[in-house]
């Protein structure tokens, strides 16, 4: 932690749905907050470093408590800059103290007590999302191989609902698919912001796979 124990976060496509809702959510806690960003910044945070999550160095990361990289891809030319900017961040921060979190895909979460099948793996799972799901996947995987990285790979839920409302409650979980009392595996951008900006302030999983889903 900064000296002054303020957490000195930055977030990584930060003007993205996500992104965004994390700035917002530290900033809202007293966070020392930069926003990184390929465009202006538009969101809350008190500093700005304008670049592209593939060029960033060492030099520019190293003075924070932690990164969270909230790089996102939707189609087929974009999808690859998921794992693409994990693995830069990754071997950017090995060896440090700065801490990467990841916003993580549902798809790699496991259904089944003995984690040989994932939610991306079952007969139900969209075709529309395997293309998303694969890539977060690799990410992950990669995430595995590093140990001199302080990593942690935040899962949501499977219906990960941008316009859902924020609660201000969630249910940590870990590897498997879980769902809530409802039985609904379901967390809105905004709620998944909160568990991100709680797993950056309290620092319980490095090196872990956690999932969030809603109350």
């Amino acid at each position: 932690m900064s000296q002054n124990n303020t957490k000195k976060i930055a977030v990584v496509a930060a003007n993205g749905r996500v992104g965004s809702l994390v700035v917002a959510e530290a900033v809202r806690r007293g966070f020392d907050v930069t926003a990184i960003a390929r465009s202006d910044n538009r969101t809350q945070a008190q500093h700005f470093l304008q670049g592209d999550a593939l060029a960033l160095t060492r030099e520019q990361l190293e003075g924070f408590d932690a990164v969270v990289d909230a790089v996102g891809g939707w189609t087929e030319e974009t999808l690859h800059l998921v794992p693409d900017a994990v693995e830069h961040l990754a071997k950017v921060l090995a060896g440090t103290n700065v801490r990467l979190l990841v916003v993580g895909g549902a798809g790699s979460l496991f259904v089944n007590p003995e984690h040989t099948m994932t939610l991306a793996q079952t007969p139900d799972f969209p075709d529309a999302f395997k293309g998303v799901a694969s890539e977060a996947q690799r990410s992950l995987d990669f995430l595995r191989t590093c140990d001199d990285v302080r990593w942690t790979y935040v899962s949501p839920a499977a219906d990960f609902q941008a316009e859902g409302e924020r609660t201000g409650e969630y249910t940590l979980a870990g590897e498997e698919l879980t769902p809530n009392e409802k039985g609904e595996s379901v967390i809105s951008y905004a709620d998944y912001a909160i568990a991100m900006v709680d797993e950056v302030e309290s620092g319980n999983h490095i090196r872990e796979r956690i999932s969030v889903v809603s109350k």
